[in-house]
């Protein structure tokens, strides 16, 4: 649902619509629209012409086109930084993203996160820097009431290539929000990527020890250099 909305999207805007038109046949936010859309050049249709002052749709369309450029620029810096990408880069990168999604009191490897993308690499960060095959990996997918079981737990297993019988007891979100609605949802939820034993010691809490100890040591180095940066510039005062 999530692809064919942004599809849906795709074409509705290189076909003139503006965001608010859009926004009537696909039930996404504004900011998620800014983000799939920030590359398509808006001509606006007849329709939209209609609708809006001139004045304000040219103001409009110039505010897009500057957003637009900047974007692109942005994006080409960013992936001219990292032409290459070596294990190193990929074993950092890693220890980043456990360190602000994975769990930290567990002692289990488990990574938290909506975005295929993310839990993707983290598969692979598992299989590349630590050897840990999917078969020793399992899911847990957090839905929404409205979302799609079965199309969400073959969206998951497809993006992470592990297999659905290693999948966890799929969790519903009935909460409610303080005006008492049900919280937004996420297309395909959220997924619980974990690491288990199943007969490897080194899936367990050795893995998560590994991963645990080569943060503190990246942030034991950074104050120390930290500290070894303020004295120089101390000095030189």
């Amino acid at each position: 649902m999530y692809h064919l909305w942004r599809r849906k999207a795709v074409a509705l805007r290189k076909a003139g619509y503006s965001y608010s038109l859009i926004q009537q046949k696909v039930p996404v936010s504004k900011s998620t629209l800014s983000y799939w859309l920030s590359e398509i050049k808006y001509i606006p249709n007849e329709l939209v012409k209609a609708r809006v002052n001139s004045a304000l749709l040219k103001s409009s369309i110039t505010r897009h086109e500057r957003r637009m450029n900047e974007v692109k620029k942005i994006k080409k810096k960013a992936k001219n930084t990292f032409l290459s990408f070596s294990k190193r880069d990929m074993f950092l990168f890693g220890l980043g993203i456990y360190l602000g999604e994975g769990a930290k009191m567990s002692q289990r490897v488990r990574i938290i996160n909506a975005n295929p993308q993310v839990i993707r690499f983290m598969v692979r960060w598992l299989a590349e820097v630590f050897e840990i095959p999917v078969k020793n990996l399992s899911l847990t997918i957090h839905l929404y009431p409205d979302c799609n079981v079965d199309e969400s737990l073959k969206y998951w297993s497809k993006i992470t290539k592990i297999p659905i019988k290693q999948f966890r007891k799929t969790q519903i979100d009935i909460r409610k929000n303080k005006s008492g609605k049900r919280h937004r949802k996420l297309p395909y939820g959220t997924a619980h990527l974990e690491a288990n034993c199943w007969g490897r010691k080194d899936c367990g809490v050795e893995l998560f020890r590994k991963i645990m100890s080569s943060i503190d040591a990246i942030l034991e180095k950074s104050d120390i250099i930290s500290q070894e940066t303020q004295k120089k510039i101390i000095s030189r005062v």
